[in-house]
């Protein structure tokens, strides 16, 4: 008997609709009619056990506990899924060769291992474990996958990086909880303190954005304009570049702070001859933009209709799983298989038959080239997923957020057979008496795939912004007339506090808040803090234990998330650490780095954490925190599987 063992039910139902029929449908698994069975997790049917399952002294937080950590790590079963892991257990004990069909990810492809682990399975049968990868439930793309079934020993890698994570959360998370939650009952705060290796870092992120905009005073700087005129009436401006010579008036970015020389500038070129000394145009070209992953996705909704993180995850999770019009979504890769670019066509239809009828105009009319191959299809750049995009299947019962959220995944996938967006620029220098004035121009020569993407307004308060203007023809040596000169006063703007999209583009970019130069060189190279999967439930986490809030559209830190992180050691509320913790993990996941290279520094530095929060009492959570009895610390699973 072969068994395939998915993820949840909803994919093992999709598996077994490609199988022969008829179908005997079980409690709990499928049988095909050539003996096949399909049966299924509900998401992780396993968890790591709770302290006490090791020692029953540590059901009480005490510091003379801590650090704990297992000698031999511990799975017990989950009681709200007990009865679906019986069902497994008598299916894998019965079946001849296993399946996995967890889904295409680091996480899924544990959720199976850890199961068959559990039970027991070792040698030949454990060996000849196959792997089937399913990215689209609709049934032409599960047949291609059960067709092209690879062996489950490929996927060790990722197997190992989840498991390393998984019990680095759950070292880090229990321990520096207790340990914090019991100083924090020091200093009369009634509640849990809550330490995670992703959420601190994240709420650090916001509380020191939101510091910087309290402590931001605001400072005027000064720009000069020149206003300047050809021999045939044509005008322009030019903005006044300081030389060396004014470096002691100026900030780090260069921006003028003294008015009485702006104004002595603006004196000496009002009415004087000018020159152009230097012209350099370019003629540039800029392809579309990849289809999504889950974080650009979830990014680019928050910005286009106010959606958080969370609501994006759940709205994909149902054009995937209800209505089968995307692929899988919690991708963190942006590339297609090059087998995928013969299907272009039969997606870009089921696209137009599925949005309404006038983006279905819209869509008839774009100058599409089925033809042309964008660098999006590289099989070097997909490992077990590959770029959020529509399936082949079309629907017509979307909601109103379903069809936003797939309009946005259409949109990227259709501006791959759009042409480049093409432009020219050019940059003017002009001399007027020994100052260097500077104008620049842009202009659309091809709109390209820019058609299809919405034209974003200029922001004339942003104290960056140079206004927008065609320069008349110009060569070098022409000779102008410099007419009265401007002089625009400007301030300098504090920092933006967050919302959702940037917040997630701040875990997705995490070297840009990073200091170390070696940290940020490495960041560059991995998916940032956190995964697809899990952001989305961080951030929420964290509004659920009242260590953020909304107001309005931004994200801000509240007084005991703000005197939490203050609280904390440095090394625990930065991104620095954990966000070295993903580069090791991901180069788990690649078979280049070891569990043992990434767990046993970890257990001394969790020693030397724990030993320094004894020094810690964090006054200013006095009073604040609801009035809960200490509970069992519950580590949160970093990908939330529904029970469908």
């Amino acid at each position: 008997m072969r068994l395939f063992i998915a993820e949840k039910p909803s994919l093992g139902r999709a598996i077994a609709d490609v199988l022969p029929k008829p179908l005997k449908k079980s409690e709990g698994f499928i049988t095909a009619s050539n003996g096949d069975v399909v049966s299924w997790c509900i998401g992780h049917l396993l968890e790591l056990e709770e302290p006490e399952g090791y020692n029953p002294e540590f059901k009480k937080w005490a510091h003379g506990h801590l650090p704990i950590v297992p000698q031999q790590w511990k799975l017990k079963p989950k009681r709200q899924t007990a009865k679906q892991l019986g069902v497994l257990r008598k299916l894998v004990k019965q079946a001849t060769e296993l399946v996995h069909a967890g889904d295409p990810d680091r996480e899924g492809q544990l959720l199976v291992d850890e199961v068959i682990s559990f039970f027991g399975v070792t040698g030949t049968k454990k060996d000849r474990m196959q792997r089937c990868l399913i990215s689209d439930l609709n049934s032409s793309a599960v047949s291609k996958a059960i067709k092209k079934l690879r062996s489950n020993k490929e996927f060790v890698p990722l197997s190992t990086s989840a498991l390393a994570r998984s019990r680095a959360d759950w070292l880090y998370g229990m321990n520096l909880t207790r340990a914090y939650t019991l100083q924090g009952k020091q200093a009369g705060y009634k509640g849990v303190l809550s330490v995670g290796r992703v959420q601190t870092p994240v709420l650090g992120l916001v509380v020191r954005r939101d510091q910087a905009i309290r402590d931001f005073i605001s400072k005027p700087f000064y720009e000069v304009w020149a206003n300047l005129k050809t021999e045939t009436e044509d005008t322009f401006k030019a903005k006044w570049k300081p030389s060396q010579h004014c470096e002691k008036f100026l900030d780090e970015q260069g921006r003028n702070l003294s008015r009485p020389l702006a104004e002595n500038v603006a004196s000496r070129i009002s009415h004087q001859p000018a020159q152009v000394s230097d012209i350099k145009r370019q003629q540039k070209q800029q392809a579309a933009p990849l289809p999504y992953n889950l974080s650009a996705l979830q990014i680019d909704a928050s910005k286009a209709f106010g959606l958080n993180a969370k609501k994006v995850l759940d709205i994909c999770q149902d054009l995937y799983e209800k209505h089968k019009v995307i692929t899988y979504p919690r991708s963190d890769c942006r590339y297609l298989p090059v087998e995928h670019f013969s299907q272009s066509s039969y997606v870009v239809t089921a696209i137009t038959q599925t949005i309404d009828q006038i983006n279905q105009h819209a869509i008839s009319n774009l100058p599409l080239n089925l033809k042309q191959k964008s660098k999006t299809w590289n099989d070097a750049k997909v490992s077990a997923h590959h770029a959020i995009i529509p399936t082949l299947k079309k629907s017509s019962s979307l909601s109103k957020q379903e069809k936003q959220i797939y309009g946005l995944i259409s949109r990227n996938y259709l501006a791959q057979f759009l042409p480049a967006y093409e432009f020219s620029t050019t940059q003017v220098e002009v001399t007027i008496g020994t100052g260097k004035f500077y104008a620049k121009a842009k202009e659309t020569t091809v709109e390209g795939w820019k058609i299809i993407f919405p034209t974003k307004k200029q922001n004339t308060d942003d104290e960056h912004t140079e206004p927008e203007q065609r320069l008349p023809e110009l060569m070098v040596g022409q000779v102008l007339q410099s007419l009265q000169a401007d002089i625009l006063e400007k301030f300098t703007t504090p920092p933006k506090p967050y919302t959702d999209a940037t917040l997630l583009a701040a875990m997705t970019g995490i070297s840009a808040h990073v200091s170390n130069p070696d940290i940020k060189k490495v960041l560059k190279e991995t998916d940032g803090l956190g995964t697809e999967a899990t952001r989305a439930n961080i951030i929420e986490l964290l509004f659920k234990r009242n260590f953020l809030q909304r107001q309005g559209k931004t994200v801000v830190a509240t007084a005991a998330g703000t005197a939490f992180i203050n609280a904390l050691p440095l090394s625990a509320t930065t991104p620095d650490m954990t966000a070295v913790w993903e580069s090791q993990l991901a180069s788990i996941a690649e078979g280049k780095g070891q569990y043992a290279g990434m767990m046993q520094p970890l257990e001394s530095q969790i020693r030397e954490m724990i030993l320094e929060s004894r020094n810690i009492i964090p006054r200013g959570l006095e009073g604040l925190g609801a009035p809960k009895k200490p509970r069992r610390f519950k580590l949160n699973k970093t990908k939330k599987r529904q029970k469908n």
